[in-house]
């Protein structure tokens, strides 16, 4: 009842979407000196609080605006969303196992001590993070972060003046800034005055004086700090961004074109006639044209973060897919299931960026990432991904063929099995070669940045690793002993776990100079599993492809 009550409250005294809306324009400098519109920070910050993107039918923007105004109403607020799994904080907090929210003042007791404070000494400090810790801290974070949001001190929204650093402040700290003359009466005066209008538009309808004032701080911020501030054009295309992220519907959409195809294929395979071949065609040009937006998104995000979009582990997954889409179309021009089994893979990985664990916000570059050769090192050696993730999974389609393989349709298995096998050795090579080409211009950026071309660094060692790796599954038809497609396509599944472990566990399980390419949680619960399923298949597969495949003496 008492949460009804409040989320009531605040849909009640929230002010329009369309005023909200114009209030999501102003800019702001996030604490990685990032500008941009408040309707991003909005947006990060009710997804990372509820993970959702809207809070009892009103927008992100509407949010931000009615926690400015009642701050006080929001610490009641039940909008801290509680990983479900984990009832250790539940219990500490005194709630029952079944609450998925908790509102702020639930953290403390009534003489206001933090209710968690005992544990989090051990849960930052801890050198391997347990999945107690992760979540502590992160509870942690997402409640300091709106305590900071509701008591003003994230709305940095006034440029310092003369400040070298080109800091910029908010309502609370003018303070302490140094704001002098009139510039120090319009400050302090425009917070209060805006939301005071804001009451009355509410009451009335008419949003004219608060829109005017948010026009007035927008032509400051122009005036005394436009030299940092993103352009109208920029803000229009971030926010545009942030409302139609196209990231998030691509990845069923790859998927769903992907299981229509492959099954049209499979049809075709068994009985073939012209309306299949005209539905597979149907399915490819669906598939370019889910590529070429997969092309124009991250393009666009290029666009508004100012850097190539594969700086950090969320946009590194888009990137990976975009690559291994681009192979499968490159290498699968006459084979119908390459281009199939790949849209499917390229829905997964986009799939695995929308998880609530991936931080897709946009920020800044670390010092050691500004640099030419992000477009160069970091482009080629994670587009070398790309072609190994299409291995594995023409790999996988082929062991499953194997399965499915038959004395009647044995003959046109071989065929489709045959086919996949030398793309996908076409696509290791690739891999391979931009693998050892990206790893040689690590070496460059490394003395760049550190002052030598190799250290050993965990990364640099499992770069090397995958390398070796990937050439022993292209060379091993020419071992005795280890020819034949069964063995190929399986190593080409196996293989992968390098990349992977290069990718990310190296990030999670080693210490390094790389540290700064983490983001979001190792699935390590799904290892053994996933190794489990590999080892059934290649067990069927092999017996498959001995009976029907193996040559008898």
């Amino acid at each position: 009842a008492s949460k009804k009550v409040i989320d009531s409250v605040i849909v009640a005294t929230t002010a329009s979407a369309e005023h909200a809306e114009q209030f999501g324009r102003i800019v702001i400098q996030d604490d990685g000196g990032r500008m941009m519109p408040l309707n991003t920070f909005s947006s990060m910050l009710l997804r990372k609080l509820t993970r959702s993107d809207t809070y009892e039918g009103l927008t992100a923007d509407q949010v931000m605006l009615s926690m400015i105004e009642n701050p006080i109403i929001w610490y009641n607020a039940e909008v801290l969303y509680v990983k479900k799994g984990n009832d250790s904080i539940r219990n500490i907090i005194g709630v029952p196992s079944d609450v998925k929210t908790m509102s702020a003042i639930d953290f403390f007791t009534k003489t206001g001590e933090y209710k968690l404070s005992p544990y989090m000494q051990d849960a930052y400090s801890a050198v391997i993070p347990t999945a107690f810790d992760k979540d502590f801290t992160d509870i942690d974070r997402r409640l300091g972060l709106l305590n900071r949001t509701l008591g003003g001190e994230i709305l940095k929204i006034f440029p310092k003046p003369n400040d070298p650093g080109n800091k910029w402040l908010s309502y609370p700290e003018l303070n302490e800034s140094g704001f002098t003359g009139m510039d120090s009466v319009y400050t302090k005066q425009i917070i209060p005055l805006y939301l005071q209008s804001l009451r009355e538009a509410k009451q009335t309808g008419n949003y004219e004086l608060p829109n005017k004032l948010l026009e007035g701080l927008t032509a400051f911020q122009r005036n005394f700090g436009g030299e940092i501030m993103p352009s109208e054009e920029k803000v229009d295309a971030e926010i545009y961004y942030n409302k139609h992220d196209v990231f998030k519907r691509l990845y069923y959409l790859y998927m769903m074109v992907a299981f229509f195809m492959i099954v049209f294929i499979i049809a075709q395979i068994f009985t073939p006639n012209k309306v299949l071949a005209a539905l597979v065609k149907i399915s490819v040009a669906a598939v370019i044209v889910l590529f070429a937006v997969h092309t124009g998104g991250l393009i666009w995000r290029w666009y508004i973060s100012g850097h190539a979009p594969w700086s950090d582990a969320y946009e590194s997954i888009l990137y990976v897919a975009w690559a291994t889409m681009f192979f499968g179309l490159a290498f699968g021009r006459k084979s119908m299931l390459t281009i199939a089994s790949t849209a499917f893979v390229a829905g997964f990985i986009l799939w695995a960026a929308s998880l609530n664990w991936m931080n897709p916000e946009i920020a800044n570059l670390q010092a050691v990432l500004n640099s030419y050769w992000l477009m160069i090192h970091t482009a080629v050696i994670v587009a070398s991904y790309g072609p190994f993730i299409l291995g594995f999974m023409l790999g996988l389609v082929s062991l499953i063929l194997m399965i499915f393989t038959t004395e009647k349709n044995k003959k046109k298995m071989e065929l489709n099995i045959k086919e996949l096998t030398i793309i996908n050795e076409m696509a290791l090579t690739v891999g391979m070669v931009l693998l050892t080409i990206g790893t040689f211009l690590g070496g460059q950026w490394a003395n760049e940045s550190w002052g030598r071309y190799w250290g050993w660094d965990p990364k640099e060692t499992w770069a090397l690793i995958s390398i070796i790796v990937y050439a022993f599954v292209i060379h091993m038809r020419f071992i005795p002993g280890l020819r034949g497609r069964w063995f190929f396509n399986l190593m080409s599944i196996i293989a992968l776990g390098s990349i992977l472990f290069t990718w990310w566990g190296v990030n999670y399980y080693l210490s390094g100079l790389h540290a700064y390419q983490s983001g979001g949680d190792l699935a390590t619960n799904y290892i053994f599993g996933t190794l489990a399923v590999i080892a059934l298949l290649g067990a069927l597969s092999y017996f498959k492809y001995n009976k029907y495949f193996v040559k008898k003496n």
